[in-house]
């Protein structure tokens, strides 16, 4: 009997990527060019678009700052700092060598939320896109979108890799025992007592995306059920 066809997909913002990490030189540079008051604003604004958008978005957020500050001219600066950030420098420790090794088995696919232009670019700079060999999605809100995922990465058996409990169990309803759930403890999600009391705990739990590389596909099979 030939063995199932795994497909990997990983999650980025605090699972490949320390996104908490980002933010933070966001804050330091934000307070730099338009001083704490601007800083607020501007995050107030972020949440504010991510509450109607269900997704983050950067430079929305910095458009949107734009029109309350038409002639703010640090803007610019910030908009260089965003698109020219160093996102390589930010990957988690071992993060590249375990989308290598996802892709030894068959298939590594970046499975992520986000806007059309920075999460791309934000991939792209990293390192991430070339090292799954362009093997991306991006979607508004992904949980919802699995049946195209299926359909662009068909395969006996998933494997989803993410820092978020509520991300994770929505796939796990949908996919049932065709799905491993994988729990990044990664990131100010991943700790947030409300989240881990509401939701279910996820199929297999790490520490750091660096111990993903200690499972094997028959570990990951096992974990959902599946031997």
């Amino acid at each position: 009997m030939a063995p199932p066809t795994v497909v990997v997909l990983f999650d980025v913002d605090n699972t490949l990527l320390d996104n908490d990490r980002i933010a933070l030189d966001l804050t330091r540079h934000l307070e730099q060019e338009v001083g704490p008051k601007g800083e607020q604003q501007y995050w107030a604004i972020f949440e504010e678009l991510r509450e109607k958008l269900g997704y983050v978005d950067y430079l929305g957020a910095l458009q949107r700052y734009r029109q309350a500050y038409p002639r703010e001219p640090h803007l610019l600066a910030l908009s260089r700092f965003l698109l020219n950030y160093p996102f390589a420098e930010r990957l988690f420790p071992k993060a590249r060598e375990v989308a290598r090794q996802a892709m030894s088995w068959g298939n590594a696919v970046i499975l992520s939320d986000g806007d059309v232009v920075f999460q791309p670019r934000k991939i792209d700079r990293s390192g991430l896109f070339e090292v799954v060999e362009g093997h991306v999605l991006i979607y508004i809100h992904k949980e919802k979108e699995l049946d195209d995922v299926e359909q662009r990465y068909p395969a006996d058996h998933y494997v989803l890799v993410d820092d978020k409990l509520r991300i994770l169990t929505a796939v796990k309803a949908y996919w049932g025992s065709r799905v491993t759930t994988v729990f990044a403890r990664q990131g100010h999600y991943a700790t947030d007592p409300e989240v881990l009391r509401t939701f279910p705990p996820a199929d297999l739990s790490i520490d750091s995306i660096g111990d993903f590389l200690a499972l094997d596909q028959a570990t990951l099979l096992a974990a959902a059920g599946l031997r």
